[in-house]
Formats: C-alpha cells, structure tokens, sequence
C-alpha cells in the first residue's frame, strides 16, 4: 500500500524539486505554442484553407512526439556515433531506455554534482520534445494552401529525422557538434576549434532551421494559383492577434525553461524576452507606418513573433538594452524582408522566411556584437569572447556566422532532396481543381466556418439561408 512515507521519500534521487517544477511548466508552456501557431497561421490563410493550415501543426504533436520517444531522443542526445559528434546513436536509447530513471546530466564517473540542478532524465525528455514539435510545425506555413496532407504527415517523420534531430545534436547536446557550455548548450565540439557559437535557446537549431526548410518547400511546391495576382488577405486577423499572444506566453517556457533551472539566469533571460519583443513590435510598426501610412495588427502580431525569434539564440549573452537592440532590428528589418518573396518570386505563404529564417540570423549574429560579461549568463565559464561592440574583436561574430549558415545550407539542401523525393513518388502538390475549390473540402471534407448552421435552431440541420428568409416571411404574413 502506497503511503505518505513512501511518497515522500519517491524522489530521493533528483537533487532539486523546484528545479524539475519549472522545467515541467517551461516543457507545457512550449507545447502550448503549438496550437498557438495554429491560431497564427490559421488565421493567415483564406477561409477555405483554415482547417488544414491548422491541422498541419496539429499532426506535428502526433507524429514527431511519437519518433521522439521512438529514436528521436536518442538520435538528438545520445551517445555520438563515431567521435565527430555529428549524430547521436538513435538505438542506443530507443523508446528511452535508460533515460527516464537518470538524472541528467549526470554521470556517475564524473562525481560532483549533477548538471542542470540535477532535473531527472524525464523532464529533459519532456522539454526537448516539445521544442522538436514546433520546429516541425513552423515549415508548414510556408506551403500554406497547397500541400497533400498525408504528403505532409510523411515529411514530418523524415525532416524530423533527417534534419531536426542531428541539428539538436550538434548545437545543444553535451557532445555536441557547435556545442557551448551555458544553459542547456553543453561542452565539447570540433566544428568551431574551442570557440564555439553560441544558441541559447534554439535560433539555429529551431528557426534558421526550420526558415531554410521552409524555403526549400516553397520551391519545390512552387508557387499557390494566382500569387501575386489575386488578393490572398488573412481571413481572420483576430486569430493571428490570439496565435501571436499564446506565442508570446509560451515562448517564456522556451527561452526562461532553457537555463533548467529556477534561478537568476531563468530571470534575467525572462526579462531579456520580454524587453526585445516589445521593440520588435514597435520597430515593426515604425517601417510599416513609414511605408505604407499605416499601423496593422497583422503588423504588430508579426513584429512579436520576429522579436521573439531572434531573441531565442541571445536571451542569455546580452544584457537588457541589448536585448531592446536585438528586438529593434528584427522587427524593423523582417518588415522589410518579408517583401523579398515578391521581388525574389518564391511563395512563402506566412512569411516563415521573412521572419524565422531572417530573425533567426539577425539574433545569432548579433550576439558577436552584443555579447556582454553583464548578460544574465554573464559568459563566465564559456569559451567565448564579449561581442564586438563591448571590444571582443570580431572572432564570436565569426563563429556566430559559421554556425548559423552551416544549419541553414544543411537544413535547405537535405529538405529540397526529401521534398523533390516526395513529390516525385508520392506527390506533394495539391491539384489544381482542389486548390482552387479549397484544402479544407479537398483534405479533410470539412469547412472552418459553417454558416447554414447558424439557423439550424429553427429550421434543422440541413436548412438554408433562403429557407430562412422564407420562414421569415410566411410568419409576418401570419
């Protein structure tokens, strides 16, 4: 019989209880951003293409969370295959062998204290898996309107595979390819010569990454009937508002849950977080009066999001007004690159490029400008330099580079051949007749909004608008 006694003492083995709390919280927060970017993009699209814009993200818990348990987590944190660091060994902990009864970062050669505040093996599992599941779902809106579903449910199982996974091994496990010491950004490394880059919370890994793939996808898909002919408005601005505020809520669990801890440097990357997405969204909202004499909500919903993404590599090396910095120049500049696609001539649907790959970049290589002892993490016990600005020479910005546009080549080329495949055996663009009738009917014989319901009280399921109208006006006559 289970008793108080035995519940007390079941966690004996992890070393800090608030520690394992906050990264839980950090892990529910970051999947709550899933159905947030549901919202965001599905309010983005047209009317008849809201259902699947939303869908794709949905099958993205479904299908990467279930390879994550399978050979995700071991091919992303695993024992390294080879001493190159470039592939963790996806066997060596299938379906988490081994994983859920360890306390990270520990091992028992080692002595001292486990890493990490010694959170257990489990709550890394549940954090990391949540991130792998929105850098899936971020690809999707750059193929809005015009993809096969079950193509696309495909391609989550391989680019997660193919891409996702040894990119996290390279950047944030403790062998790992660019690895840093710093938050969950570990030792060791050959790509950058004990000089490694630094991504505190996935700019690499999760938005150049998932930018770059986008782009590839655009390409291969080609571009949706009548781009830049036809007016292709977001059918739902109130949505996208709603998306871009769980984004906002969720990628505090993303950044702050980074340092798996409850302490200063949760703190100060909060703070960091908070400060450089609100000067994306003004910066933003300054190019588009400027521009275009307006102020939209589409606008600032958008600078959040850039403000966000490029403060997710930086959170933890610079210090608040760097951060405001950061965010200024994200949003001010993916304003204007999000017109790319049109004088460039690729289909970007929802800007992913614009936005996740360019915000990605601009917060990675700002850190080799704005890297300061005085940062939350304060680059004690890193082996890298403070930014240029601060006097640290151009070596970090360097290394900054190498990283961010090595993630970006590996990430586009690898999805353009899984794309291209997938379109020659299964096919990935949708046919025409479908696209234009609309996704939702084609897909998944469903419609977003159901107006003849609207009188169904009255009149049964299966009434009409006239048969309203005439309902109406057989009562005035009575």
């Amino acid at each position: 019989m289970t008793t108080l006694s035995t519940l007390a003492t079941a966690d004996t083995p992890f070393t800090d209880s608030g520690n394992t709390a906050w990264v839980l919280a950090a892990a529910a927060l970051v999947l709550f951003m899933t159905p947030g970017l549901a919202f965001f993009y599905g309010g983005m699209v047209r009317t008849k293409s809201v259902l699947n814009m939303m869908m794709m993200s949905f099958i993205s818990m479904g299908t990467v969370g279930t390879v994550w348990v399978l050979w995700g987590y071991s091919e992303a944190f695993g024992p390294d295959l080879g001493d190159k660091g470039l592939l963790g060994n996806p066997f060596k902990e299938f379906g988490l062998h081994g994983v859920l009864s360890a306390i990270y970062g520990y091992t028992p050669a080692s002595g001292g204290t486990p890493a990490a505040g010694g959170i257990p093996g489990s709550a890394f599992v549940a954090f990391q898996v949540v991130f792998a599941i929105i850098a899936v779902a971020l690809i999707s809106g750059a193929i809005a309107d015009r993809a096969k579903f079950t193509t696309w449910t495909v391609f989550t199982v391989l680019w997660a595979t193919l891409v996702y996974f040894p990119a996290a091994h390279w950047v944030f496990a403790f062998s790992g390819y660019a690895a840093k010491t710093g938050g969950w950004i570990a030792n060791g490394g050959g790509f950058l010569h004990g000089h490694g880059a630094y991504d505190f919370a996935g700019g690499t890994a999760i938005h150049i990454n998932a930018g770059a793939a986008g782009l590839a996808l655009a390409l291969v898909l080609g571009k949706r009937i009548g781009f830049g002919k036809d007016p292709m408005r977001p059918h739902n601005l109130t949505l996208v508002m709603l998306g871009a505020g769980i984004l906002w809520f969720g990628w505090f669990g993303f950044n702050a849950g980074s340092a798996l801890a409850a302490g200063t440097q949760a703190a100060g990357v909060w703070v960091n977080t908070l400060a450089a997405t609100c000067t994306a969204m003004l910066g933003w909202l300054i190019v588009e009066k400027l521009r275009d004499g307006h102020f939209t909500s589409l606008g600032a919903a958008s600078g959040v999001v850039a403000g966000l993404v490029a403060i997710t590599p930086a959170c933890a090396t610079v210090t608040p007004i760097g951060a405001l910095i950061v965010g200024l120049a994200a949003g001010s500049i993916c304003a204007f690159a999000v017109g790319l696609k049109f004088k460039l001539g690729f289909d970007d649907s929802l800007d992913v490029v614009g936005v996740h790959l360019v915000g990605g970049l601009v917060g990675t290589l700002l850190i080799g400008l704005l890297a300061s002892v005085n940062s939350p993490t304060g680059l004690a016990g890193l082996k890298m330099q403070e930014g240029l600005f601060y006097g640290g020479g151009f070596l970090q910005l360097g290394v900054q580079a190498a990283a961010a546009f090595t993630v970006m080549i590996f990430s586009f080329v690898v999805t353009y051949i899984i794309g291209f495949a997938l379109e020659k055996t299964m096919g990935f663009r949708l046919h025409e007749d479908d696209e234009d009738a609309g996704i939702d009917s084609a897909e998944h014989a469903e419609t977003g909004y159901d107006l003849g319901n609207l009188f169904s009280g009255r009149m049964g399921a299966h009434g009409s608008l006239q048969d309203a109208r005439h309902h109406d006006e057989e009562e005035v006559k009575a």
